[in-house]
């Protein structure tokens, strides 16, 4: 069962953690901060090896933004992006984050 977890909705935890941004087409005025505290503790909470960030949904997100999904390689977890929409696509591939970043597209259970 999805929930709340500051800035973020947490779909699943465990060794793959999903989490995405509420459904909000725009990921703006994230305190980005507060994001990486809260991925850092889900993150040692449950052991998490992958964690994926689902952007169903999401149209416009911001380079800080990026650049906080990237930094969480430097953790020791393999980062994937689900779903992402075709302009986000292109912002990945535009910026080589999908060389380091895998980039699916999956099912995502609704609550």
């Amino acid at each position: 069962m999805a929930y709340q977890a500051g800035c973020l909705t947490i779909y699943q935890a465990g060794e793959l953690t999903v989490v995405g941004f509420g459904g909000q087409d725009a990921v703006a005025n994230l305190n980005l901060a507060e994001c990486r505290d809260e991925l850092v503790k889900v993150i040692k909470e449950h052991n998490c090896k992958v964690l994926a960030f689902d952007l169903t949904g999401v149209k416009l997100i911001p380079s800080g933004t990026l650049g906080l999904i990237a930094a969480m390689r430097n953790l020791g977890v393999t980062v994937h992006i689900y779903n992402p929409s075709d302009d986000v696509r292109d912002v990945l591939e535009i910026t080589k984050l999908d060389t380091i970043i895998e980039v699916h597209e999956v099912e995502i259970p609704q609550t």
